[in-house]
C-alpha cells in the first residue's frame, strides 16, 4: 500500500512540473528564408511562435495548419508546379490549439529561371578531371 501512495505522489509531482512548464503560444509570425518562391521545387515556409514567457519556437504542421492559394503542402514545405502561371501565392497558417490565431502572407513567385550551373566538388577544390590536361 505504501508503494502505491509513493507512486501517486511521484506521478502528481511529475504532472505538476510538466503542466507548470507548458507554455501557451501567444502569437505566430512568418520568418521566411527567401523573398520569392521557386517553381518545380519544395519551398520551406518557416513559421515561429512566441510563447507566453517570451521564448520563440519554430512551429510545424503538428502545431499549425498550412493553406495556400496554389501548390501543395508537405509538412512546412510548399510544392509549386514547374508550369505554374501565378505570380504570387497567398499562404495562411492557423494555430491548431487556437484557430482564432492565424496569419496570412503574400509571397511572390520567382520569375527568372535559375540557369547558373553550380561547381562540382572537384571544381571547388581545384582538382582536375583525368581527361583534362
Amino acid at each position: 500500500m505504501k508503494w502505491l501512495l509513493n507512486f501517486f505522489t511521484v506521478l502528481f509531482f511529475t504532472i505538476s512540473c510538466i503542466h507548470a512548464k507548458a507554455q501557451k503560444v501567444d502569437s505566430i509570425y512568418f520568418n521566411l528564408y527567401t523573398d520569392s518562391l521557386k517553381k518545380g521545387t519544395f519551398n520551406y515556409i518557416n513559421v515561429e511562435g512566441v510563447l507566453s514567457d517570451g521564448r520563440i519556437i519554430p512551429l510545424d504542421s503538428s502545431t499549425i495548419i498550412f493553406r495556400s492559394s496554389v501548390g501543395k503542402f508537405s509538412a512546412n514545405s510548399l510544392w509549386l508546379d514547374p508550369d505554374l502561371k501565378a505570380d504570387r501565392i497567398e499562404v495562411t497558417v492557423v494555430l491548431r490549439a487556437n484557430p482564432k490565431l492565424s496569419r496570412v502572407i503574400t509571397i511572390y513567385v520567382k520569375k527568372k529561371e535559375n540557369t547558373e550551373r553550380l561547381k562540382t566538388i572537384d571544381e571547388i577544390f581545384g582538382k582536375k578531371k583525368k581527361n583534362q590536361i
